[in-house]
């Protein structure tokens, strides 16, 4: 247990605070691929954040594809940064000679060089930044069981890679767990034509029978068919989705369902999950299994199984402590 108490400490540390960087100086390698670098749509989308009048705001802008994006504008800060989970104004519009303009009710405002100029009921300049999760790259704690490092699929069924990166085509771990701490990295596609489910879709199970979705819900409201979300049971206490391409981490403190002598439940599985840093399932009891899973009995062990929906979702970084 001290082992585990030590992990959960250095997560805990290490979660304290989201890297915002400037657009103007962010890394390109580890957060884009090279193929869209220089989509004018891709680079207009992402994250904002400065203050309008004398209030600090985020903004999230979704890019649809031909130009055409959507927005949100955010009191407080972006999501686990100081946004309110409440409040969102929403904008949309187009891009017109280098230009992005977007409306919505009394607010207008225009993106040009990686800034948002914002008029409306408050006004000013939000700057475009690139988060980064204070897990990226979080390396193996004591006693870890490590599922992927990039060099080899030796511990999947069916696991194939790709320049250092796991596809998301439908595989599961060898190994079957039942209490653990589990860190994930995953990257979703740049789909900007696509919209719901169709956007980037995949799952991390647990167990093999609970899924916490993977998808590009970028900007979007965070429900239980949404990223971070388990699937038709509970939404996401707040929607962390980064942008498509940026690589994002969840955080997986799991303890399975108990049983009795005579096979009867006596206790739900728990969970708490932060996504890129923040807590968004906080012990959350999981009242049963999800759909679409290996396993449908919640007293057996289970593998950790990433779901194939045919999107070029991409994995890095996979660890695994089992819990005593």
């Amino acid at each position: 247990m001290k082992s585990i108490h030590r992990v959960l400490t250095g997560l805990a540390l290490m979660v304290g605070t989201l890297t915002g960087v400037p657009v103007q100086s962010q890394e390109v390698q580890d957060f884009l691929l090279t193929e869209v670098a220089n989509d004018p749509d891709f680079n207009t989308q992402g994250e904002y954040t400065g203050e309008l009048g004398d209030a600090k705001f985020g903004a999230q802008v979704i890019a649809r594809g031909d130009g055409l994006f959507d927005a949100v504008l955010l009191p407080g800060g972006l999501p686990g940064d100081g946004w309110n989970t409440t409040t969102r104004i929403s904008l949309s519009g187009t891009t017109k000679d280098g230009v992005t303009t977007l409306t919505g009710g009394k607010w207008t405002a225009k993106i040009q060089k990686s800034v948002l100029s914002v008029q409306g009921e408050k006004s000013g300049e939000l700057k475009q930044v690139k988060r980064k999760s204070p897990t990226y790259s979080a390396k193996p704690g004591e006693g870890a069981i490590v599922l992927f490092d990039g060099t080899n699929t030796d511990a999947w069924e069916n696991g194939k890679m790709e320049d250092g990166r796991l596809l998301g085509i439908g595989t599961r771990t060898k190994q079957k767990f039942r209490d653990f701490i589990l860190h994930l990295e995953f990257r979703s596609p740049y789909m900007p034509k696509a919209k719901g489910q169709a956007r980037g879709n995949s799952g991390m199970y647990l167990l093999d029978q609970y899924e916490c979705q993977i998808l590009d819900s970028f900007g979007l409201t965070g429900e239980n068919n949404e990223c971070g979300g388990f699937y038709t049971i509970e939404k996401p206490n707040v929607n962390m989705c980064f942008p498509p391409l940026s690589w994002q981490t969840y955080d997986v403190d799991f303890t399975a369902a108990k049983f009795d002598a005579d096979k009867k439940k006596t206790a739900n599985a728990r969970v708490t999950i932060r996504h890129n840093g923040v807590v968004i399932h906080d012990g959350f009891e999981l009242p049963r299994n999800t759909p679409g899973g290996g396993v449908n009995d919640e007293s057996l062990p289970g593998a950790v199984f990433l779901q194939d929906h045919g999107d070029k979702v991409r994995f890095r970084n996979i660890w695994i402590i089992e819990k005593k």
